[in-house]
């Protein structure tokens, strides 16, 4: 039987995940541990940034030559950071691996960060943070994490801020770089039809002549804040509004039931249970979801939804029965399997995008070093019971537990 995956260490720590599939576009990324999270005083927005100055030009390319490496036979190059991590990534025909592969490489381990592009790249940024404050429905979920977490620094902005942005250079870059790019902190992940064979010499050539680096710096998770009930005028057409709390990691055995019962609540399905009974029943709200995000050792669940100012006390109450419903009572068995079944489904079929199947499997790896393979993983859901559900709702979802931020539309008001 052929392995779901490969996975081996280079001589200089880097982890290699790989995954063979039949299929004509491969997908690869290096991930570093190192996103917002891990920012010191003055650096706010500072591994954004260098996200941003990776592409700015190398040892032996200028920012021409980056962009143009893969552009120029189909493929695509891109970059993100999160609070926890920054990915640079590469979509290609197969064929072209070994030059994805060399461009990532050097990308990562020999960028020179020139004085100019670095003041270009800051307007740049400052006017996406511009263009971020111009949507509420984006500035509410960073202004509640910002209260949920309190000083933690899971409660900043990936962006930064306005002034935190401007005082940033070469030489915050270049401290966050080496006390957070260490080898050991990095995963590179692949998806692609290489045999695992030709794929470990092609990342021995290009990924191991980085000379080997630890990363000693130990994460300290968040504790919980005071829960708050914020609300304020803004000027926005509609009402904004956001509850939630905080939760369990990635690695707790919570992490399942909090997933299913945020898929549940209001997952991308049309059929969840906050669209079905406001939006269908009521038509009282345009947008309305549920979510689960698991950092490594806290996880933030939250509601939110926009709505007519007439309406919102209407939908606030029904939002709050849903989250009742799921503390006093269990799930029924038909129920529980149908929400089983298609929070199953959704996985599965996000598996058929390359990209994401990469990712989870980066993800996992780079933060326990360890991949659960698919079959287990649905496994794992099949298994959560009735009881697990109740309890679970009940230690992090009831409404009394949770936090609010409100923005009331000045504009109807």
């Amino acid at each position: 039987m052929a392995q779901e995956f490969h996975t081996f260490t280079l001589p200089n720590g880097i982890r290699v995940i790989h995954k063979e599939v039949p299929r004509a576009a491969s997908h690869i990324a290096l991930v570093v541990n190192a996103g917002t999270r891990d920012e010191v005083k003055g650096e706010a927005g500072v591994a954004h940034f260098i996200e941003h100055c990776l592409f700015k030009g190398t040892r032996k390319r200028k920012t021409f030559h980056i962009l143009n490496r893969l552009e120029r036979v189909g493929g695509d190059l891109n970059a993100y950071t999160t609070k926890e991590e920054t990915w640079i990534s590469a979509s290609f025909l197969e064929r072209d691996l070994g030059r994805a592969i060399e461009l990532v490489s050097d990308i990562v381990f020999n960028s020179t960060f020139p004085e100019k592009e670095i003041i270009k790249e800051r307007d740049v940024i400052l006017d996406e943070i511009a263009s971020v404050l111009d949507n509420p429905s984006d500035v509410i979920f960073d202004e509640f994490e910002e209260r949920l977490f309190g000083t933690h620094s899971l409660g900043r902005t990936i962006l930064g801020t306005t002034d935190s942005v401007r005082s940033l250079g070469v030489e915050e870059i270049k401290n966050f770089i080496n006390r957070n790019y260490c080898t050991d902190s990095m995963v590179f992940a692949s998806v692609g039809s290489t045999p695992i064979k030709k794929f470990k010499k092609l990342c021995q050539k290009y990924l191991s002549q980085e000379t080997g680096k630890s990363n000693a710096i130990q994460r300290v998770a968040p504790r919980p804040q005071e829960v708050f009930d914020e609300r304020t005028e803004q000027d926005t057409h509609q009402v904004h509004h956001l509850l939630g709390g905080l939760t369990v990691g990635a690695d707790h055995p919570d992490k399942l039931p909090l997933t299913l019962i945020a898929n549940y609540l209001g997952g991308p399905a049309m059929n969840c249970r906050l669209s079905l009974n406001i939006r269908e029943k009521y038509g009282m709200a345009y947008h309305i979801e549920a979510g689960y995000s698991p950092y490594q050792d806290s996880g933030v669940f939250s509601v939110y939804f926009g709505t007519d100012r007439r309406h919102h006390k209407k939908v606030e109450s029904l939002v709050n029965k849903e989250l009742k419903l799921l503390c006093e009572n269990r799930l029924g068995v038909r129920q529980l399997h149908d929400a089983k079944k298609q929070l199953i489904g959704q996985i599965a079929l996000s598996q058929d995008s390359g990209p994401a199947m990469m990712t989870g499997l980066a993800k996992s790896f780079l933060l326990y070093n360890r991949v659960q393979p698919l079959a287990d993983f649905f496994q794992s859901i099949e298994q959560i019971s009735s009881e697990d559900i109740l309890r679970v709702s009940n230690q992090f979802i009831s409404p009394e537990k949770l936090s609010r931020l409100v923005y009331l539309d000045k504009l109807t008001s």
